[in-house]
């Protein structure tokens, strides 16, 4: 990697001061996002150390798919020393953060093995399940006309997925989802952070002995999927494991949290949209979720390193420079989005970016859409009056690792409780698990969940 401390001083080009892990970036976010694609759609940012920043839709597609654009996270110096896909690098990261911090072809090897635990065939095996967690969250809440989406639904419904998918018990959602989520908006600099490292340590120490677990007694999921591959002939070394199980946490829970929180918010602000959303959702449910994507993009960008020197949306870069791919404001370039700042929910040809581009697209698009789409039709069907409170919303502070929401506070009618409440759910949802096999891929069982009560 060039570490020539010269190198930021020849820079020449664009430059423009980019930082995304400010208040100020979230507050004036569009204002940015156009300064950007009028002015220097491509500009070089002296902060954290120096990196090219990339905010048109042109730049990204390019940059994304360039074979001399690396993932690659070299943690301890066995490689060229690059810095994976954060920007500044994690100064808490233990390991990489799975195929997403990998180039290929390692980075297949990991992403093959998930493919049939994912593919949309997959994922639509869950929908009962999704339904049904979805469906207790609401009861606990249903009949006292109050409502915190974010701590009452948005953060339970994906957690409890994901944990099943993987094969962790389903009772064990909030040992996981809490510093998950911390983990996206506590700064490493924050006071904060000693105790949201304690939850990861604690979190850490009960992943690491479901693996012991699996490895010992062998269930379906993710774990044992993984456990199970091997790489030329060996089993995949523990720490990258690690790595890549926590990268399936962290997409599975935050960004779907944050995704069904900002359309909530939306919806509540808009109540003639909400309205024609749910009289019209055969039609109009997707190209929907698609623009919520868009304008609220919940993981917001990716660090990449250039591995060779190039020339790409005509500009020149050199090996080892730092590069921010902002999905974000590519999602806002009026050159691909008529009126790009507005929600349109019926928004026609919607070729967004939030899910990335190139190799390290999201695998975990189809869980995204699905979750989403059911916490949204069961909010608009049992509480379609429902008005969300601003003086107790508490958005992140900043949005440069998540877009998200720590607090979204709601009123509306009450009504009654359908079926059984979360903990007899997740108990009954356990035991449809284990005797179903769920968890296991798409080549071993195609067949829905039957959640019969």
């Amino acid at each position: 990697m060039n570490d020539n401390p010269s190198m930021h001083e020849r820079r020449t080009g664009a430059r423009y001061h980019f930082d995304r892990h400010t208040p100020q970036y979230r507050e004036q976010f569009a204002t940015i996002t156009r300064e950007m694609h009028e002015k220097c759609p491509v500009a070089w940012s002296d902060t954290y150390g120096g990196h090219w920043v990339a905010a048109s839709s042109e730049a990204v597609f390019e940059l994304a798919r360039c074979p001399h654009v690396s993932n690659d996270h070299d943690i301890h110096g066995e490689r060229r020393g690059y810095k994976g896909i954060t920007i500044p690098t994690a100064q808490r990261a233990r390991y990489r953060g799975g195929m997403l911090e990998m180039d290929d072809p390692e980075h297949r090897l990991y992403r093959d093995v998930l493919n049939p635990y994912l593919s949309p065939a997959a994922v639509k095996r869950w929908e009962p399940f999704i339904a049904d967690i979805t469906r207790a969250s609401l009861n606990e809440n249903i009949e006292t006309g109050s409502i915190d989406f974010v701590d009452d639904l948005a953060n339970i419904v994906p957690a409890v997925l994901t944990l099943a998918m993987l094969g962790i018990p389903l009772k064990r959602w909030s040992l996981y989802s809490e510093p998950t989520h911390a983990s996206a908006y506590t700064p490493e600099d924050s006071p904060d952070a000693a105790r949201v490292a304690e939850m990861h340590q604690q979190m850490g120490a009960d992943l690491f002995a479901s693996m012991q677990e699996i490895r010992a007694n062998p269930r379906p999921g993710l774990i044992n999927a993984l456990i199970g591959m091997r790489i030329d002939g060996e089993p995949a070394p523990e720490h990258e494991l690690l790595g890549q199980l926590g990268l399936v946490l962290g997409g599975g829970f935050d960004t779907t949290t944050a995704l069904t929180a900002h359309a909530l918010e939306w919806l509540s602000q808009n109540p003639d949209a909400r309205q024609r959303l749910s009289a019209e959702r055969d039609t109009l449910l997707a190209p929907a979720t698609e623009e919520f994507l868009r304008f609220y993009t919940p993981a917001p960008g990716d660090g990449r390193t250039i591995s060779a020197d190039t020339t790409l949306a005509g500009t020149d870069f050199r090996e080892g420079e730092r590069l921010w791919i902002s999905w974000a404001m590519a999602n806002r370039d009026p050159a691909v989005f008529e009126d790009p700042d507005t929600v349109v929910l019926d928004r026609k040809g919607n070729r967004h970016f939030s899910f990335g581009l190139g190799v390290h697209r999201c695998i975990g698009s189809n869980v995204a859409r699905t979750v989403f789409k059911a916490m949204i039709t069961a909010v608009l069907d049992r509480m379609p009056d429902y008005v969300c409170d601003p003086a107790g919303t508490v958005h992140y502070d900043t949005i440069g690792v998540i877009q998200g929401m720590r607090h979204l506070p709601a009123t509306f009618t009450s009504g009654p409780r359908i079926g059984p409440g979360l903990d007899e759910t997740l108990e009954r949802l356990q035991r449809i698990c284990d005797e179903q096999g769920l968890a296991r891929p798409i080549t071993e069982r195609r067949e829905s969940a039957d959640i019969t009560y």
